[in-house]
């Protein structure tokens, strides 16, 4: 799960963010948009000053954007360029540079680097949880969120289960600001999502279908902005446990709603665009596997 935020809020009449109108484009789902700004303003910043912090934040936000289009490899080698830069301009353990770990550990795990990614989850958790800042709990969430995913990937339901209710009932969750942006709802959203792929992964799928009843609930009580990134993503729970208990045709109609969403939103290279198709041609091969 990203989490990119600015750097706090501005103070009446204080001048507007660099970049204000690209982190805009990307909450609005302009994706190229945002990408193009992002990159306008990382040239611009590096030609006034070379270490300009914003530049290297200008960066992060093309990277995000990358990510969201489906070009997983490209975000992963903008992330692998900005760490050293972030590592040496915030320090190693400062929440912007956790983040960005995070993000990137993330879109390791798109990139079905699995092992890779849970490895590096593991240890932004660790850090965060050991931090004082404000921001650090939430990072901590965040990279816990990626460790679900990470697990469920490589078929370790259960422990998936058990880390994602453990998330879900800590008070971290209540502590709803990233910077001063409301983040709570989305965090549990994506832990949910977690939770219910792990329910069809044991072969539990009426559970997993309550949980995604829960999911879509609590989507609907959310702003836009917050549940465009997760296009498809409770569709795509239903029509996994839709097919594990043998409803073939109704998992098909939702996995094929899932594909049409993803393709229109994060476009046909994007992870979940490419799950969607998966499942899609798994039910059209009559595959005996459900899970």
């Amino acid at each position: 799960m990203r989490l990119f935020r600015p750097r706090g809020r501005n103070n009446a009449g204080a001048p507007a963010s660099p970049l204000a109108r690209a982190i805009g484009l990307l909450k609005a789902g302009r994706y190229a948009e945002a990408e193009a700004e992002a990159r306008e303003v990382a040239s611009a910043r590096s030609a006034l000053r070379r270490d300009d912090p914003y530049a290297a934040q200008a960066w992060s936000i093309a990277a995000v954007t990358m990510g969201f289009q489906g070009r997983h490899a490209e975000s992963l080698a903008v992330y692998d360029e900005l760490l050293p830069v972030f590592g040496s301009g915030f320090g190693a353990e400062h929440w912007q540079t956790l983040k960005l770990r995070s993000d990137r550990a993330q879109t390791l795990i798109a990139l079905d680097r699995h092992a890779e990614g849970e490895a590096e989850c593991r240890a932004v958790a660790r850090i965060a949880d050991r931090g004082t800042g404000p921001q650090l709990p939430l990072i901590a969430v965040a990279a816990r969120n990626g460790l679900v995913f990470a697990l469920n990937a490589q078929g370790r339901h259960a422990e998936a289960e058990t880390l994602a209710r453990d998330v879900l009932a800590r008070d971290t969750l209540n502590c709803d600001t990233l910077a001063g942006h409301p983040v709570e709802g989305r965090l549990t959203l994506v832990l949910r999502l977690g939770l219910a792929r792990s329910l069809s992964g044991q072969g539990r799928h009426e559970e997993a279908l309550a949980e995604a009843e829960r999911i879509a609930a609590l989507a609907r009580d959310l702003p836009e902005e917050a549940t465009r990134p997760e296009t498809g993503a409770v569709e795509l729970v239903v029509a996994t446990a839709e097919l594990g208990l043998g409803r073939a045709a109704e998992a098909r109609a939702r996995a094929a709603a899932a594909h049409d969403a993803c393709r229109a939103v994060l476009g046909p290279d994007h992870r979940r665009t490419a799950e969607a198709r998966s499942l899609l041609d798994r039910i059209d091969g009559h595959c005996p596997d459900t899970r």
